[in-house]
């Protein structure tokens, strides 16, 4: 039987006590832990005094953001196995994070992805780049998970779809929190909230997982019957492909390249990227990708379960009639399961995944801002000591104002789609650098900033000439008609131009300054870490003066690592 839409979801009172209780819980954490952020290590990497095991867990937690939990359980309620392919081709881009970057990034960079890319390369106008691609990609992101908790906490406190007022104000209390969390915590501190908010979302998906197989005697082809009975539209269909993509020439392509952005988008997102310098070497950092990939393939499982569970149990129409629109499925759940306590917590969970992946983001973009441009452009190298700390914290104050009001506008969206449309700005401006950097010997500067902004620029502009922001009624902004672009994913063109576009830099372009030299360098240290951790030590403490005279007595002192 299909559950009738109430006037009230659940006890708000009771939902926002679980909620507040968990917010009081992980600022207390953030406070403890900010007393020992003393340091640019400190604020950008924790101090890289995380394991692999707790950074694998912490990677779980930036990645399975309200796109996993609420969007992807939305889209699978509502269309059933198509919903699915977002989760199958995130999951498989985490292969591309281990084999390609992992270790890599974490032998040959110290705080952001600016650092690789300016090893081999000229510094400026790389830093300048990645930063811009960082700050962009971290902008998209963002949105999309304020926009998530906006409909979430609206459904929580009944605030019907048509009070945009009401949702706006929940979205910048969200921001509010978020930068929180970044100006006091740093890394250290986000790291934490991730762990923490880990392992309450896998908790949270497994209790409901087997909460619904139970509620059909653990027998998967009967939850799988009634979800097709309770859909009245789709029927038999919502097992089948086709429902979403399939049904013609120009969504099979839309398919494709939704894959090809979701395979690509993981190893390329920047606040995914930091998280390989938060741990002491480049095992750890294989470790933390091995780690990830078990709990989130083991989390896509139980998000399955949920999806069709809510079509069996709660019904797409009741779904899709819900504040927060298909990212409601969740939430409407365990409302029908367990009632306002189960949906309290369930909520509250789904509000941390939002908030500490969001300061995740924000803590990648304000960081990259600091380091590359302000510190390495800017102040070429070296800047007033604390300065760089107190400007990374301002950027994260804007960055976290334009996702506010970016949020606003994106009320109502499916996460899940706009989660996808990030991912593929962010493999179109930063996987084709970072492989030609770190493969390929004659790879240049121009061609660097060929794939970067052309690749960046071609995504965003196709983005906003897509169906996703308007021409049609589910559209960003669905009162308007400029779409030019038929595809929602403009991945399959994007992508494989910036690898174009970085070969064709290259081959236009002179050579660097000392390439042989610099990328035989980068090689080594790449593949074995020697050097890693003495250009560390080099960057972050002053070397002792040399002396004087002419003689020491006793044995020569040995030399330390060689600056760059």
């Amino acid at each position: 039987m299909l559950l009738a839409q109430p006037a009230s979801v659940g006890n708000p009172a009771v939902n926002i006590a679980v909620f507040g209780a968990f917010v009081v819980l992980t600022l207390v954490v953030v406070f403890r832990v900010s007393r020992s952020n003393q340091t640019a290590s400190d604020y950008y990497t924790g101090g890289r005094g995380f394991t692999g095991g707790q950074n694998g867990v912490a990677l779980a937690g930036d990645y399975l953001s309200a796109a996993a939990f609420l969007g992807i359980a939305g889209v699978v309620a509502v269309f059933g196995y198509d919903g699915l392919l977002y989760a199958i081709g995130a999951f498989v881009g985490w292969l591309v994070a281990l084999l390609l970057v992992a270790e890599w990034m974490r032998n040959t960079g110290r705080f952001t992805m600016g650092d690789v890319l300016s090893f081999r390369l000229r510094q400026r106008p790389v830093r300048a780049a990645a930063a811009t691609s960082t700050l962009l990609i971290s902008l998209i992101y963002l949105i999309a998970q304020i926009a998530g908790a906006g409909g979430l906490v609206a459904l929580l406190l009944d605030i019907p779809s048509s009070n945009r007022l009401g949702q706006s104000i929940v979205i910048a209390v969200v921001g509010g929190l978020m930068m929180v969390y970044v100006l006091v915590g740093g890394m250290k501190g986000t790291t934490w909230v991730q762990i923490i908010k880990a392992n309450l979302l896998l908790v949270c998906g497994l209790v409901l997982a087997a909460w619904v197989v139970g509620r059909y005697g653990f027998n998967l082809s009967a939850l799988l019957g009634a979800a097709a009975e309770n859909s009245p539209e789709a029927g038999e269909q919502v097992l089948a492909p086709g429902l979403l993509y399939g049904q013609t020439e120009l969504s099979k392509i839309d398919f494709i390249s939704l894959s090809l952005a979701a395979v690509l988008g993981p190893a390329s997102l920047p606040h995914i990227l930091m998280r390989f310098y938060t741990v002491p070497n480049a095992q750890e950092a294989r470790r933390s990708v091995a780690w990830a990939i078990w709990l989130i393939g083991g989390f896509f499982l139980m998000v399955l379960v949920i999806g069709y569970g809510a079509t069996a149990l709660v019904g797409p129409d009741t779904i899709l009639a819900a504040p927060g629109a298909s990212n409601s499925a969740a939430p409407l759940l365990a409302f029908r399961l367990g009632g306002t306590l189960l949906l309290g917590i369930v909520a509250a969970v789904a509000f941390a995944t939002i908030l500490a992946v969001v300061a995740g983001l924000t803590i990648a973009a304000s960081a990259s801002f600091a380091h590359d441009v302000y510190a390495n452009v800017i102040k070429r190298g070296a800047p007033e000591a604390g300065q760089e700390v107190r400007v990374a914290r301002r950027t994260a104050v804007g960055v976290g104002v334009l996702a506010i009001a970016g949020g606003i506008l994106a009320i109502g969206q499916n996460v899940a789609v706009l989660v996808t449309l990030a991912f593929a700005v962010a493999a179109s401006a930063n996987m084709a650098p970072l492989v030609y950097s770190l493969f390929w010997k004659r790879f240049n500067t121009t061609g660097a900033l060929y794939s970067m902004y052309g690749g960046m620029g071609t995504a965003l502009f196709l983005v906003i000439v897509s169906p996703a922001v308007s021409g049609s009624p589910s559209s960003m902004i669905p009162g308007a008609d400029f779409a030019l672009f038929p595809l929602a994913n403009p991945g399959i063109v994007s992508i494989p131009l910036s690898f174009l576009l970085g070969a064709i830099g290259t081959f236009l372009g002179p050579r660097d300054e000392d390439a042989d030299r610099r990328f035989a360098e980068m090689e080594v240290r790449a593949l074995t870490g020697a050097g890693a951790e003495g250009r560390q030590a080099v960057s972050e403490a002053p070397r002792a003066p040399r002396p004087q005279h002419a003689f020491v007595e006793g044995p020569a002192p040995r030399p330390g690592p060689r600056p760059r």
